[in-house]
């Protein structure tokens, strides 16, 4: 990894150097614009929209829009001018139960190590953070622009997580929220026991992108030449569900069935939704049992018919045979009957 940061972690009167890595990355799969006759890679020039004149970085500057097509530019010593754009210090503010921090705030994150010999604070810092059971909130100035941020212990190593301001976060405006919609108990008791059924603790590597995956062996098919193996279609997704507590039902049972659990309540009454079921599995039993008797008679139905169009075919033949026997029997009485005399 590269380091993408140096600075220092002010503790009190404590001061520890560290640097800053990316602690996570992309695993999306990028592709270039290209012509498609020919592949060559398709560039776009930074061009004046007043004079037509191509520009280079070194003319560039940033304008901010205050409408009416008027622009304010501002130059490098305007951002110079404003505090901790270069600061290379992460102030810790004070420290809160991580449980109150909302995850819509959290942005990226960081891994900090400790720069030379600050590795002893370094470590004595993390214990103690690791000990109060709390995250540390601290400001600090990334890429031009002060961010509110985290800094909590994983697996050995601080970890920062950069924070959205309040003020970013969006209020939910939708329409059903001023509807006033009751839930009847059994309902949210179904939906409980639903969510108990399919209880379990999280595994991120049971979960992978099955998309980035289909995707690059398509790549893979296209550099090696050969034929692009079709990926299993998935089952199309359920239908709405017209009666709740029954979707909630058999939501509950197919769960406890996929973990080998007896259904609820053991040898109690069958539910709508089960006997339903079963109706339709005994009936998709006794067709696939009528099916094999049907398919043989169809095969004894082609012999016959065939059996039928050879009668004739036999009878002309025997026929002819009968003749051919017969014939050689008719010429001798022919010669050996007494020629008459005039």
């Amino acid at each position: 990894m590269r380091a993408i940061w140096k600075g220092a972690v002010s503790f009190g009167l404590v001061s520890i150097g560290v640097k800053v890595y990316s602690a996570t990355e992309e695993k999306d799969i990028r592709f270039h614009q290209v012509h498609r006759e020919d592949g060559g890679r398709i560039r776009y020039k930074r061009t004046c929209s007043v004079c037509g004149e191509e520009v280079t970085y070194d003319d560039i500057a940033k304008g901010y829009d205050i409408g009416g097509g008027e622009m304010v530019i501002l130059t490098d010593e305007d951002f110079a001018d404003l505090p901790l754009s270069t600061s290379h210090a992460i102030d810790v503010l004070e420290f809160v139960p991580a449980e109150q921090v909302d995850p819509i705030l959290y942005n990226k994150a960081y891994f900090l190590e400790p720069e030379g010999s600050a590795t002893k604070p370094y470590v004595l810092l993390r214990e103690a953070l690791a000990d109060s059971e709390r995250v540390a909130i601290v400001k600090v100035a990334l890429r031009q622009r002060e961010q509110l941020a985290t800094l909590r212990v994983r697996e050995g190593v601080l970890l920062l997580n950069t924070m959205l301001w309040p003020d970013e976060i969006r209020t939910p405006d939708f329409g059903f929220l001023d509807e006033d919609l009751k839930v009847r108990p059994p309902e949210l008791a179904m939906a409980s026991s639903l969510i108990d059924s399919m209880a379990g603790e999280f595994e991120p590597d049971a979960f992978t992108d099955d998309y980035r995956a289909a995707l690059q062996e398509v790549i893979d098919a296209k550099v090696e030449g050969r034929e692009v193996v079709q990926p299993e279609e998935e089952e199309a997704a359920p239908a709405a569900a017209v009666d709740l507590m029954a979707a909630l039902k058999a939501s509950v049972e197919r769960a406890r069935a996929a973990r080998g659990e007896a259904p609820a309540g053991g040898g109690a009454e069958p539910t709508p939704i089960s006997a339903a079921r079963s109706a339709q599995q005994a009936a998709k039993a006794a067709k696939t049992a009528k099916a094999p008797a049907k398919k043989a008679a169809e095969k004894k139905a082609p012999a016959k018919k065939a059996a039928k169009k050879a009668e004739p075919a036999k009878k002309a033949a025997a026929k002819k045979t009968a003749e051919k026997k017969a014939a050689p029997a008719k010429k001798a009485a022919k010669k050996a009957a007494p020629r008459k005399t005039a």
